[in-house]
């Protein structure tokens, strides 16, 4: 891999050097556990003070994907910790895995005032205008996953961006930003009249219900989502490493 930033991203300098140094600590030779290069020379190889490279350095070891150990060097953390969501899977990927075709039967873009529950969990004043992102997925059975995402403001959306890519594919490549962390909720819950009009159910039937909120690899509030399983259609599981 080259050292090299994107140049014509109008994201800030030290975005554009994390940005790079988590695709170069991807490469085979760092997952085996090469050293990295030290500091000064990935500065210099990409025309950055020094201090860029270290605070960029410095969040991917907070995150535990890097070990800095001093008078030895920088490497790739033995067992990593998936911080970024494309690392956990989409439900388009889940699918294809099983040979399984993904079925768009609803997008709707919105742009809307912030409701109560948006405002509260983006941290955002009541009424400030948003875009929102309803879509309705399935199989050739039919709908199972019903996904509303709203944005924070600060990203500058118009609603002509598209959706139909993978979210944080799209907002990574086309916003520079990378989300990071996500808080989630997840229950059970009875299907309403709308639920039950989208998934084919009747008024009453259990439906899983996820609710999370996504930050960006600086803490900044990017997304609140609220998503619906059609309740025979999905499992949850998670593993639990006891400590």
């Amino acid at each position: 891999m080259a050292y090299q930033i994107d140049s014509e991203s109008k994201a800030p300098l030290h975005n554009k050097v994390e940005k790079m140094m988590r695709e170069l600590i991807e490469q085979a030779a760092y997952r085996d556990g090469e050293l990295l290069p030290k500091e000064v020379d990935i500065a210099e190889k990409i025309g950055v003070a020094r201090n860029t490279v270290r605070h960029a350095i410095g969040k991917l070891v907070n995150e535990g994907l890097l070990v800095r150990k001093k008078g030895v060097g920088t490497k790739v953390a033995a067992s990593r910790i998936p911080t970024r969501l494309d690392s956990w899977w989409s439900f388009t990927k889940e699918m294809k895995s099983r040979g399984i075709d993904v079925v768009n039967f609803e997008l709707a873009v919105t742009i809307l005032p912030a409701s109560e529950e948006v405002a509260t969990a983006m941290d955002i004043k009541q009424g400030t205008k948003i875009i929102e992102v309803l879509r309705l997925r399935g199989t050739a059975s039919g709908p199972s996953l019903l996904t509303i995402s709203s944005f924070h403001p600060r990203l500058k959306m118009t609603g002509r961006e598209n959706f139909s890519k993978p979210l944080y594919q799209m907002l990574e490549e086309d916003f520079d930003v990378i989300a990071a962390i996500s808080r989630e909720e997840i229950s059970a819950i009875n299907a309403d009249k709308t639920l039950a009009s989208k998934f084919n159910l009747e008024v009453g039937a259990p439906v899983l219900f996820r609710k999370r909120i996504v930050s960006d690899t600086d803490g900044r509030l990017i997304e609140f989502n609220k998503v619906y399983y059609k309740g025979d259609g999905f499992s949850y599981s998670i593993d639990v490493k006891r400590g």
